[in-house]
């Protein structure tokens, strides 16, 4: 599994780089049957909507995985970075969970 992380219109901080690759390299266990030989790509997004407002959703994040078969997207908005990279580790973690159900049934 790879991680791959892009800031828009802010500075990464490593303290920011090394939360995001610890919430990510979670979901690790349910990638299993799809990860041989770092076959698993996710990309992070993570930027600030806006220059002028300093209140509301002015953060923004975004996830791609890259399965052997598959894309998975999601995307949250909110006011602080942190709640906005667990809301979206969660929700990769319920799409994962769907996908890894999906092909047991079959």
């Amino acid at each position: 599994m790879r991680i791959q992380i892009k800031a828009t219109a802010f500075e990464l901080t490593p303290s920011l780089q090394s939360f995001i690759e610890e919430k990510f390299g979670s979901l690790e266990k349910f990638l299993g049957r799809w990860d041989e030989n770092d076959a698993v790509i996710f990309r992070v997004e993570v930027s600030k909507n806006t220059k002028h407002h300093q209140k509301g959703n002015v953060f923004y994040g975004e996830v791609n995985v890259d399965l052997p078969k598959n894309v998975l997207r999601v995307e949250e908005v909110g006011d602080e970075m942190h709640a906005v990279i667990d809301r979206l580790k969660d929700r990769l973690k319920n799409e994962l969970l769907r996908i890894k159900e999906k092909a047991t049934e079959h």
